[in-house]
């Protein structure tokens, strides 16, 4: 199939692998998406496979940017559903009424396990929260506070060693204030036995959760991540663009939407620049993708080597491929914000969020700063589940028949001509009211926590 008018290329719906439309010259541009992805480096005859072999990126260095609004119609909305939530004190809305174990150390993890195999508590083991200097440890401080602060926990026990440069003390600084009902602190250097003192509270906070019911919520109320890992030549066909058309009917109902995976919106950040609703967005998006650049460059890295050897199987070839199926994920939404670890989605509409492409980092800082549910798309599939529920999203019917078992969505009646995008909200709402996805009926539930530094 040939995705937009302006391609020299086509794409084989069987393997996701792109083939010429016509005769491409040495040195000319490949097009997709109706973009350049790469140009040849040799002659191209018309049908001839083109993939590594013959395309290379023309990515290299720093680039000018230059702001040119560019706004697109948000999609008509005749009514606003609503969903079953619960409503916290504070006035967050959580999807969930779990309690949390959220560790200030690593060094405790098997206690927190112990006490989830007792309570039924979730808990998410990390290695950090000692040993870590400046950065890093602002990060992992905030990336649980994200957690503590979530709004699906409806009780959390912060569970801390009593020793640790991110001891519960220093770790109540960063929180400011909590609900001294829906959070309880745990050291367990002080206490005699500290597994029977976790169970403890932790079945005070089950049955302060308790009294929780869902109540009507409009759905201007969800916050949802947007994700995708082990792509494929379907990804930007398929799942992704229903996916932002998901997104943007959300915006236009006034929900919030956040994408992130910053190194993948290389090749494709200006078609996200020309949507930032103002001057001072914009500026933030140039500062993300050019810090992050500065990121590799600081670490000796090239800041195009990518897509990943699974990608490349699949089909796609350089990093402009990649992230321009990757940012279709946004839809035409508008650019309201740029968010970094510790922020919270504040502004319904489009967001930004700083940090990797990794699949389980990004997950963990989707969650972070407030989403209820993270739309995970792949043509390749992964088992893998955040701290909130993970939609899976197939980009073909293979991997959906396939991987049932990690498959929440099949995509790929998208290439029949079904647009699915009703569809696919009305398994939103069917999570945001209490339908487990596949990762939560697996228990694959974790946490990854980004890292730079060193470690003392």
């Amino acid at each position: 199939m040939q995705i937009s008018p302006l391609d020299n290329v086509k794409v084989h719906i069987e393997d996701g692998h792109k083939y010429a439309l016509r005769d491409i010259r040495q040195g000319e541009n490949v097009i997709k998406y109706g973009q350049p992805i790469g140009h040849a480096t040799c002659d191209i005859q018309k049908g001839e496979h083109i993939h590594t072999h013959n395309l290379k990126t023309n990515l290299s260095g720093t680039v000018e940017y230059t702001y040119n609004r560019v706004e697109y119609p948000a999609p008509k909305i005749t009514n606003k559903p609503t969903f079953m939530g619960y409503v916290r004190n504070n006035g967050s809305v959580g999807i969930r009424n779990d309690v949390w174990i959220v560790n200030t150390v690593g060094c405790v993890n098997k206690v927190a396990q112990k006490i989830a195999e007792r309570t039924g508590a979730k808990y998410f083991p990390h290695p950090f929260g000692c040993s870590q200097l400046g950065d890093d440890q602002t990060v992992t401080q905030q990336i649980l506070k994200g957690m503590v602060e979530h709004p699906n926990a409806g009780g959390v026990l912060v569970l801390g060693l009593g020793c640790e440069n991110n001891n519960i003390e220093v770790f109540k600084g960063v929180l400011g204030t909590w609900d001294d009902d829906r959070v309880k602190f745990l050291n367990a250097q002080d206490v005699p036995n500290e597994i029977e003192e976790g169970v403890r509270l932790v079945r005070l906070l089950q049955e302060n959760a308790g009294k929780a019911q869902r109540v009507p919520v409009g759905i201007e109320k969800l916050c949802i991540g947007l994700k995708c890992g082990g792509s494929d030549g379907l990804s930007g066909i398929t799942a992704n663009p229903l996916v932002g058309r998901v997104c943007d009917k959300l915006t236009a109902m006034g929900a919030s939407c956040v994408l992130t995976e910053v190194p993948e919106m290389f090749g494709a950040e200006h078609l996200l620049m020309q949507r930032c609703e103002n001057e001072e967005v914009f500026q933030k998006t140039v500062k993300l993708i050019n810090d992050f650049k500065d990121y590799y460059t600081r670490h000796n890295q090239v800041i195009y080597e990518n897509p990943s050897p699974g990608n490349k199987a699949g089909g796609i070839t350089t990093l402009e491929e990649k992230s321009l199926g990757c940012i279709q994920k946004g839809g035409l939404s508008t650019v309201v914000d740029v968010l970094s670890y510790g922020d919270r989605v504040c502004k319904p509409g489009l967001s930004l969020l700083n940090g990797p492409g990794n699949d389980i980092v990004a997950v963990t800082n989707l969650m972070a700063v407030g989403a209820h549910i993270v739309l995970f798309t792949t043509g390749r599939g992964t088992p893998l589940g955040g701290a909130v529920p993970t939609v899976k999203i197939a980009t073909n019917h293979a991997l959906a028949q396939k991987k049932s078992n990690w498959i929440d969505f099949d995509a790929g009646g998208v290439l029949e001509g079904k647009d699915l995008t009703d569809e696919l909200l009305g398994v939103i709402l069917q999570v945001a009211e209490g339908k487990k996805t596949r990762n939560e009926e697996n228990g694959f539930e974790e946490i990854s926590i980004f890292k730079d530094g060193v470690t003392l």
